[in-house]
């Protein structure tokens, strides 16, 4: 009897340091940073004339290492989008819309520092300024988009990026005869980084 219990004992002591190995290893591999920069944004598919509007995005980003080369790159970002109005179906105004934008990337970087990183992103419309429309909501809340990037990461944890973002889901959100809803949202963007 004596011996089955000093037995089960060194089983769980056995178990519970493997785990905190197990722990250890994950939380050794993930690392956090802050990133801010400029958007350049307009709307494609539509049958309203539209020009980019500049706008810029901000926030934190978690990254795990798979690999010495390779990551998993997920972030949490405020951004401002939409387009400037070229007629008066909008009163002429900016159409700006603000997003929780969360990308989620796989990231390739080589040994001297140049990184690619391609994936899904998903928005959630936060607000939206678009002050020349006299209806309820411009844009939907969920904004659905691919994202391909490059960029340069110094090994000290800096680094610059640029990102193209091509809409996937339709935009509108507002019934207007003779006028699509379809159109996407397109982002063109730059940004600084630090990976602590």
């Amino acid at each position: 009897m004596k011996l089955k219990i000093l037995f089960i004992g060194l089983v769980l002591v056995s178990t519970n340091c493997r785990s905190q190995g197990l722990v250890k290893g994950v939380f050794s591999r993930l690392t956090f940073g802050l990133k801010a920069g400029a958007n350049y944004s307009n709307y494609t598919n539509t049958d309203f004339a539209t020009e980019a509007l500049m706008g810029f995005h901000a926030g934190a980003l978690v990254n795990f290492r798979i690999t010495d080369n390779l990551s998993i790159q997920e972030e949490f970002l405020f951004s401002s989008q939409g387009a400037k109005m070229k007629n008066d179906l909008f009163g002429k105004e900016n159409l700006n819309v603000y997003y929780l934008s969360v990308p989620f990337l796989i990231k390739y970087r080589t040994n001297f520092g140049l990184y690619f990183e391609a994936g899904p992103q998903t928005g959630f419309r936060i607000k939206e300024d678009t002050k020349g429309a006299s209806f309820g909501n411009f844009a939907k809340r969920l904004d659905l988009s691919a994202a391909g990037g490059i960029g340069y990461q110094t090994k000290g944890g800096f680094g610059i990026g640029a990102r193209y973002i091509a809409g996937l889901s339709k935009v509108g959100d507002f019934d207007i005869s003779n006028v699509k809803t379809d159109f996407r949202t397109n982002v063109v963007q730059a940004s600084i980084f630090y990976i602590f």
